[in-house]
């Protein structure tokens, strides 16, 4: 259980507390290993628990009546999902796949609900963190009404180079291998359009891929 410790003092919802405060969630907590494409919780799951990623890449998405994906966020290690559903009962509201081999400390909700009511400061860093989310949901909301789609492909690679990339001799390595559908999923278009976009960025240099098949990011070149 050191171990758990340590990971929650990595994730900054937990990273003020004291050992005593830490070893009354780590007594609640679980760790599971999830293989590649395997799912959390799907999407209308009786909301249960809540996640903290301790290692791997977590791709949260809805889908509609017909099976299309909208993808909501690529989340790593140190973040938690959901944001949503705490103090009432309710269903999970997108899906939680894992995007290559994953481990997740798992607190079950109740008793989550009642570590942030003994401990007043984890509910202001949590309500933080949930205002974090709906400012960035705003964004891309403003971003598929007033922008085209070579402005959505950019500032959303600028965002996945911020939340999911590795500074390496001046551009960001994407940790998630990321396909063009699911790009073209999180900004809402078609395959066809971003994978033409996408051609263009990579003629322009501003985008590239390294051998392995991740996105390599020249932010600056993509702001200007």
């Amino acid at each position: 259980m050191h171990w758990v410790k340590e990971q929650l003092k990595m994730i900054s919802l937990f990273s003020q507390l004291s050992d005593e405060e830490l070893d009354a969630i780590v007594h609640i907590a679980t760790v599971r290993t999830y293989k590649p494409k395997t799912l959390a919780f799907m999407q209308g799951d009786p909301l249960d628990r809540v996640f903290f990623i301790a290692r791997g890449t977590v791709k949260i998405y809805k889908t509609d009546v017909s099976g299309k994906e909208q993808i909501i966020s690529i989340l790593q290690e140190g973040d938690m999902f959901p944001h949503t559903g705490f103090f009432r009962r309710g269903t999970y509201p997108a899906h939680a796949e894992m995007m290559g081999e994953t481990m997740l400390i798992i607190i079950p909700i109740e008793q989550f609900e009642q570590t942030l009511i003994c401990y007043p400061q984890l509910c202001i860093k949590l309500f933080r963190i949930m205002g974090e989310k709906i400012i960035e949901l705003q964004t891309r909301l403003e971003e598929l009404v007033f922008h085209n789609t070579a402005e959505q492909l950019a500032r959303l690679f600028i965002r996945l180079a911020k939340t999911n990339g590795v500074y390496v001799n001046g551009r960001y390595r994407l940790k998630a291998m990321l396909t063009t559908r699911e790009l073209a999923n999180m900004i809402g278009t078609a395959r066809e359009t971003v994978s033409r976009v996408l051609s263009q960025m990579k003629q322009q240099g501003v985008v590239t891929t390294d051998d392995d098949g991740y996105y390599i990011i020249d932010v600056d070149a993509l702001i200007e």
